[in-house]
């Protein structure tokens, strides 16, 4: 575990906190949801290691143990701190497994450095290819007033926020696919988003367009997605991202909501690890 410079500036630089099992296997770089950190990968990395792989996790900019600059966070800027991580670990014939907002990364890293030090990518429960809907993106699946009831509830309250944002992600139908433990420890990763990090990234993950960066997924890729996910519906998020990626694989996991990494982590870790092996 350590901290990792991803921007010099002159009067302070941004370091990010990374951990990594380190090792001679492959590297899988996770990249966590928002508003949460990486320790949300809890269920991901032991399998990882288990398998053979070398698993690395960090916390974005602005959210856990990493530093919450007042400015930085829109997808070049987050691409570019994933690619100084990449640098700085000298990972090679890496695979990139980007959750939800983390989807948008990976897509944009793709945009704006190709195959760079990459073997494969994964969008799990990912916001591509545009979570708008805008009169050019009729298919998206976050309208602009949901948007910006978000923002006025984050901004109002943010415990509140919050603790109904939680519940909302790991439920279908109504339904807490979690235990409370879980959803708690989920919610203590929320606490530890800077406020206006927090807000600054819900604009970006809702307005930012990846639809010509997913043209450069010229790589292995997978689209996992719980097919109960109301948070970043099915239809309106995978099933267009797989569209978009030819020769790309789609894996729906039956009953899932959108934090299936945790709600669903066997399943989930059963398709990752079948894709690795591929």
């Amino acid at each position: 575990m350590g901290e990792i410079v991803v921007h010099r500036g002159v009067l302070r630089n941004t370091t990010v906190h990374v951990d990594d099992t380190g090792g001679t296997g492959r590297p899988v770089v996770l990249i966590h949801g928002w508003p949460l950190t990486g320790r949300s990968w809890m269920y991901q990395v032991p399998a990882l290691r288990k398998a053979g792989y070398r698993a690395v996790t960090y916390d974005r900019r602005g959210f856990g143990r990493s530093d919450k600059p007042l400015t930085g966070y829109s997808y070049d800027t987050l691409a570019e701190d994933l690619h100084a991580i990449l640098t700085e670990l000298d990972l090679h014939d890496t695979t990139l497994v980007g959750f939800s907002m983390g989807g948008g990364e990976v897509a944009r890293y793709l945009g704006d450095y190709g195959r760079l030090r990459l073997r494969s990518v994964v969008f799990a429960a990912s916001v591509t290819p545009y979570l708008m809907r805008t009169p050019n993106n009729r298919e998206g699946p976050m309208r602009m007033a949901t948007a910006a009831k978000m923002t006025a509830s984050l901004t109002a309250n943010r415990e509140a926020f919050y603790d109904r944002f939680v519940t909302d992600v790991f439920s279908v139908d109504g339904r807490l696919k979690v235990t409370d433990s879980q959803r708690m420890e989920a919610l203590d990763m929320c606490r530890e988003a800077g406020r206006l990090p927090a807000l600054e990234c819900l604009a970006a993950f809702g307005n930012t367009d990846f639809r010509d960066d997913l043209v450069r997924a010229t790589l292995p890729t997978l689209v996992l997605h719980g097919d109960g996910d109301s948070t970043v519906p099915f239809d309106g998020s995978a099933a267009r991202t797989h569209a978009a990626i030819p020769g790309s694989q789609l894996v729906a996991l039956r009953g899932a909501p959108h934090g299936c990494n945790i709600s669903h982590s066997d399943e989930f870790n059963e398709a990752l690890l079948t894709f690795l092996r591929g």
